[in-house]
């Protein structure tokens, strides 16, 4: 089967009516259209490989990327809704974001964005890196262009073209494939590839967004390479006056080329960047420090703890609120996330069966927090679900007192939840 070379005569595809033509590239055109079954307008792309040596190799790419991102479910990343095969064409049918742009708007020095704004948009994006992590799948290609900015200034991350999943505990082998300047350098080396490699290449679009230039320009391909393997760039303050000396060491970690001195995870990238900038605070949490110290100060969980670290504590819990029927951990999914029930009830789930209930006070997700290994099980919201998220990276930054009274406790519980176990055994 030969892809169609020609999209001007399109009218319509399956159950969608065209209307416009959106945006052309050298292997795919976008166009807008119209679901008449769903009653919503999508965005269409309908692969035009002109410019492709391997018709096969695309449509294996074309398809990866319905596949990928049809199983991701997450607010930062573009919804794939269908994709199929009519008249010779292949298409993908994908969540139309109106008025939508890509940061690669915003890498040029005449129309850079504020420090906040750039913070608040490289937050969401470690979210959406996260969750998609924890699915097993790795990006390999975030740069501005993949990244879109809604009209009320949301972030959607966007094609997933050469994205891997890797079920494993071993990584898989790299390809070059992909943008040299954003690649990391073991992405360069065709090494075996794991999360940091998307930290590294979002620590680059970082950099962009900050200074307009890109950290490893050069005029050359093989200049671009020597760079990201051997090259420091430029301090950001070298470019902007305004930088905070926090943003200076969240970046430069973020793109550290030893992966070793990187961020480990999506979750520590955007740890260190709500810790160092306070207006971060996910927006499920709309309560005060003082009204969240009460909280904790009558949970049962922090009972033991005093006034002090309790305070500090603060920082690395999140309140979050699930509705019935929620899946909160999937089983299978790497997850380093401790969770205290504040109100409602749970299920954990095994297989298809359901093999307890988790209630008031009760807390789930130890082993994962203290091993970072996959979850054993799924929890499921029984009831509207009031949670207490505790951040493992954020506890590692508390004082030694703070991490020692944390772990006194944490280690109490998992002891109850053997014996517990013992007994109705």
């Amino acid at each position: 089967m030969r892809l169609s070379l020609n999209t001007e005569d399109i009218k319509s595809i399956a159950q969608y009516e065209i209307r416009k033509l959106l945006g052309k590239g050298g292997m795919s055109e976008v166009y807008l259209a119209y679901d008449k079954f769903k009653g919503i307008e999508v965005a269409i792309k309908v692969a035009v490989p002109v410019n492709v040596d391997s018709p096969a190799k695309y449509e294996k790419m074309f398809f990866n990327e319905a596949r990928i991102a049809g199983m991701l479910n997450h607010p930062n990343i573009l919804k794939v809704y269908d994709a199929g095969v009519e008249n010779n064409r292949y298409y993908m049918v994908i969540e139309y974001i109106k008025g939508g742009r890509t940061l690669k708007d915003h890498c040029s020095f005449s129309n850079l964005l504020s420090i906040e704004k750039i913070v608040q948009i490289i937050f969401k994006c470690c979210k959406a890196l996260d969750y998609a992590h924890r699915m097993s799948v790795i990006h390999r290609d975030i740069k501005p262009s993949n990244i879109l900015l809604t009209d009320d200034g949301d972030v959607k991350l966007s094609d997933f073209g050469i994205a891997q999943i890797t079920r494993s505990e071993t990584t898989q082998p790299a390809e070059l494939i992909g943008s040299p300047a954003y690649m990391s350098p073991e992405q360069i080396k065709e090494e075996p590839l794991d999360n940091q490699t998307d930290i590294f290449s979002l620590g680059v679009v970082m950099y962009e967004l900050i200074t307009g230039r890109s950290p490893f320009h050069a005029e050359k391909f093989s200049g671009v390479v020597r760079k990201v393997l051997y090259s420091e760039p430029p301090p950001l303050s070298v470019y902007r006056s305004d930088i905070p000396i926090e943003l200076e060491t969240i970046v430069k970690k973020a793109m550290h080329k030893r992966k070793s001195s990187r961020y480990r995870t999506a979750q520590e990238f955007y740890t260190a960047l709500s810790l160092a900038f306070n207006n971060l605070r996910p927006e499920e949490e709309d309560i005060d420090r003082s009204e969240k110290f009460n909280l904790l100060r009558g949970m049962r969980f922090f009972r033991d703890f005093i006034d002090s670290e309790i305070w500090e504590i603060l920082g690395a819990v999140t309140v979050r609120e699930f509705k019935s029927g929620a899946e909160i951990i999937t089983e299978g999914a790497l997850e380093e996330t401790f969770y205290i029930i504040i109100s409602g009830e749970a299920a954990m789930i095994k297989g298809n069966k359901t093999i307890g209930a988790i209630k008031k006070d009760d807390c789930f997700g130890e082993m994962g927090f203290l091993s970072r290994s996959k979850n054993s099980a799924t929890i499921k919201a029984q009831t509207d679900l009031r949670l207490l998220e505790v951040n493992n990276s954020a506890i590692e930054q508390s004082s030694s007192s703070c991490q020692l009274r944390f772990h006194k406790i944490f280690l109490r519980k998992i002891i109850e939840r053997l014996s517990k176990a013992n007994i109705e055994l």
